[in-house]
């Protein structure tokens, strides 16, 4: 009886040291601390970036300010603060996995090998890797890099895209690797790289938001297919749950199409197609 009871010891603390070493849930986080922390990317616009006053804005920034009102809707508390924590390419996993941030909010890919690393909630948005170059060289597609420097912001997947597309087309172009998107609109600037490549509607907005908008040449190809996504923290399903009723919502109300004027409508006022579609088939039945 004693060797039995002495066992039931041994496993109770081997489950308590389990259950102590578990992330506490993000809605239990967030009705302790009283804050939400939002991930977002400075230089990543129309999707999120800093305007004139240093404050975080953008399309999926707007998403993430009404996933705040749900939550605070669900845990009954108007005064939970919002918190903006800037992340890079390279870091914005580990800032999710490390419990630095509680939503990732930015121009970010849903892909099957990175939901080994965090959860992904529906989709967001529907674009694709293009190139970006100065007017008076115009480059339209991949075909044009030939014997060209093309910069590419390290660790994501326009990088991976841009390497098989190259290689595909037995191209010779050689890639510079960059830390950010505003490092690699200045490389093209500086003309130490005839083309910068990332999102389309990455290179939209960054080539709006400069002061001589008119000196840029977008390709009107895509090489890939990007489907962005709000990320969170892996296995937890009631935060994610508040964020995916949000975007659903939006999609079935149409508002969605209200935040899509308010950051696209200067470059079109029509809804790409395939984003259209993408709206409809994330319009989930509450």
């Amino acid at each position: 009886m004693k060797y039995v009871l002495n066992i039931v010891a041994i496993l109770s603390i081997l489950i308590t040291g389990t259950s102590a070493a578990e992330v506490t849930p993000t809605l239990e986080q967030i009705k302790q601390s009283e804050t939400i922390r939002i991930g977002y990317r400075e230089n990543e616009p129309p999707m999120s970036f800093l305007n004139k006053d240093n404050q975080p804005i953008g399309y999926s920034i707007d998403l993430c300010t009404q996933i705040v009102q749900a939550v605070k809707s669900k845990l009954k508390n108007p005064n939970i603060a919002t918190k903006y924590v800037p992340v890079t390419a390279s870091n914005r996993f580990e800032s999710l996995k490390n419990n630095s941030i509680d939503i990732l909010c930015g121009s970010t890919t849903k892909t099957l090998s990175r939901a080994e690393m965090v959860d992904f909630t529906q989709l967001s948005f529907v674009t694709g890797a293009s190139l970006l170059s100065l007017k008076e060289s115009s480059i339209d597609g991949i075909e044009g890099l030939n014997g060209k420097k093309v910069a590419v912001v390290k660790d994501t997947t326009t990088l991976d895209n841009l390497t098989k597309a190259l290689e595909k087309a037995n191209s010779d172009a050689k890639i510079v690797e960059v830390d950010s998107a505003a490092v690699g609109m200045e490389t093209l600037v500086k003309g130490d790289v005839d083309a910068f490549s990332s999102d389309q509607i990455v290179l939209i907005g960054l080539a709006l938001t400069r002061e001589s908008e008119e000196k840029f040449h977008i390709a009107e190809d895509i090489f890939s297919y990007e489907p962005f996504a709000l990320a969170v923290r892996r296995n937890d399903s009631d935060f994610r749950l508040i964020a995916d009723r949000v975007l659903a919502e939006l999609n079935r109300s149409g508002d969605i199409s209200l935040i899509y004027s308010k950051w696209f409508g200067g470059f079109t006022k029509k809804v790409p197609t395939l984003l259209e579609a993408m709206y409809l088939l994330n319009s989930t039945p509450e």
